[in-house]
């Protein structure tokens, strides 16, 4: 019997949920495939579980870039979440936003388009709002309403505050909300995805309340291999099901990519949509020609500073022996305790260029020296802190490309960071003036030795050798089939998110922005696949 649903939307992601849920309250039947596992794991719900996560896990896909050669040939690690809710089940779940003119920009740029429609700040803040039940704001930018619950962390150590008032004797304001009226300036506390010690994701927020939905047909670990076309039109797909069984699955209405930067312009090329010259050295027919799928490849690159504490300050071993049981216990009994943290409880938005144009550069504290594959083996673990630098609207651009025909394969990346020597330069100021809230203040006073970067010698030189020794993905990968102008050549999708070129298909994901926005993106994404629900059924209902 032939499968069959009204929309299939392929990715359980951010973005994919969102749609998804937007479908089903308006009464579509919607098939959502996900590669990945069911996000319902303890570690998963507990705000400081993601650490578990990080290096190695079977809730994500460790992708590997080719080597970077402007980066001593290292090859960057790109986890990707391998579950349902994507990223929001696996990451740090700090909410953010981005700020009016990440979005105003992209409307400068899609405004001229055929049949547009409004990407402005004005147009998008309902969205980002009325998403959210946030525990401490409930005003013009915040509301209490939403199925996505936001709040503070419930728990904050004493070096978290210690660089609040480090980097606020820098001269940096301290800021209350980092999504307000004023977002993305100054120094303050974080707010999360979660709330009274339970996270919370697209999954939790968009398809839970979902699951008894008669019109949902949620089908994990299934991998979709390529689109069904009807001349130029997508009539579904073609997936192996989680018992390792090729199938088809057809859509009646509209067929919806939510799997990420890296493996949406992985379908779309399989399926013959992209530059016609490197389909045919796969072998691959192109079926419309659009060169700029895979392109735009954007990421928010970070660099580390760490430091040895003088003290047993911060983090070290809480999740080890005899205090991760008595952490464990303090948590199920009483809700209290350090596994409320999910260790970045707190950070700052600065300019170390030019203080009075937008912030450039994001830090994240960690009471903790932050071990990753760069990290171990170089940095030995201890008591301490790291402060990681990121460059919010890199200008580097990588790509995205086929290795084979073959759906199993993984992608080719370029990751490209910290390419653009604007990008170097303002990570090395970046570094350099964060540097300084850790030999100063309330902070500087728990500092014993700074391990990275080298002491030795702080010239702008060596400084960025560290960061290009170091740098790594902020796991924010964007802009790989963007929306553009009519007359880019480069534009995959139009200002309504829909394939040039291909009759039913959309594209909801990151990749689908023009230009990665300021900050982190779970946040973005959703309201990517809001946006794009409300695309869909507007166009349905005309």
């Amino acid at each position: 019997m032939e499968e069959r649903s009204e929309f299939i939307v392929v990715g359980g992601g951010a973005a994919g949920c969102a749609v998804t849920s937007k479908l089903l309250k308006a009464n579509f039947k919607v098939t959502l495939f996900e590669a990945g596992y069911s996000n319902n794991n303890f570690l998963i719900n507990w705000p400081a579980g993601f650490f578990k996560f990080i290096n190695k896990s079977k809730f994500a896909t460790y992708h590997k870039t080719k080597p970077q050669k402007h980066l001593y040939n290292r090859e960057n690690i790109v986890p990707q979440a391998n579950v349902l809710g994507g990223g929001t089940s696996i990451n740090a779940q700090v909410y953010m936003r981005g700020r009016p003119e990440d979005y105003n920009e992209w409307n400068d740029i899609l405004r001229v388009n055929n049949d547009n429609v409004d990407w402005s700040w004005d147009t998008l803040l309902p969205y980002f709002r009325n998403m959210e039940t946030n525990s401490t704001f409930n005003n013009e930018h915040h509301s209490q309403e939403g199925p996505l619950q936001v709040s503070h962390c419930d728990y904050i150590n004493e070096l978290t505050h210690d660089f609040i008032n480090s980097v606020a004797t820098l001269g940096v304001e301290v800021v209350d909300d980092f999504n307000g009226e004023n977002p993305q300036k100054g120094v303050g506390y974080y707010q999360f995805m979660n709330n009274k010690g339970q996270r919370s994701s697209a999954a939790n927020a968009y398809i839970d309340p979902e699951k008894n939905n008669p019109n949902l047909d949620l089908r994990l670990n299934s991998t979709i291999k390529n689109l069904i076309f009807e001349n130029n039109k997508v009539i579904g797909v073609e997936f192996v099901n989680n018992k390792g069984i090729h199938k088809k699955h057809f859509a009646e209405k509209e067929v919806i990519l939510a799997t990420g930067s890296l493996i949406t312009p992985k379908i779309l090329m399989l399926s013959g949509i992209g530059d016609e010259k490197e389909l045919s050295e796969k072998n691959i027919k192109c079926l419309q020609h659009l060169p700029g799928v895979g392109k735009n490849l954007m990421d928010h690159p970070e660099c580390p500073l760490i430091a040895k504490a003088n003290g047993k300050y911060g983090y070290f071993k809480q999740g080890e022996g005899w205090r991760m049981i008595k952490n464990g216990l303090e948590f199920l009994i009483n809700r209290t305790g350090p596994i409320n943290s999910v260790g970045v409880e707190a950070g700052a938005f600065i300019n170390p260029i030019n203080s009075s144009d937008l912030s450039y550069i994001q830090a994240f504290f960690v009471p903790s020296i932050y071990m990753n594959a760069d990290t171990i083996g170089v940095v030995d673990p201890d008591y301490g802190m790291s402060i990681t630098t990121v460059m919010t609207k890199p200008k580097s651009r990588g790509y995205v490309k086929l290795k084979s025909s073959n759906y199993e394969d993984p992608p080719e990346i370029n990751l490209n960071l910290l390419k653009h020597p604007e990008d170097l330069k303002m990570m090395v100021a970046g570094q350099r003036f964060f540097l300084k809230s850790l030999k100063q203040g309330p902070l500087g006073d728990k500092v014993e030795k700074i391990i990275l970067p080298d002491q030795q010698n702080l010239d702008d030189e060596k400084i960025a050798e560290h960061c290009k020794k170091f740098v790594r993905t902020n796991y924010h990968p964007a802009g790989t089939a963007k929306m553009g102008a009519d007359n880019d050549a480069l534009s995959v999708l139009d200002s309504k998110m829909r394939v040039r070129g291909i009759e039913n298909l959309r594209v909801c994901d990151m990749s689908a922005m023009p230009v990665i926005n300021s900050g982190n993106t779970s946040a973005p994404a959703m309201m990517l696949g809001l946006r794009c629900g409300d695309f869909l059924t507007n166009d349905i209902n005309k």
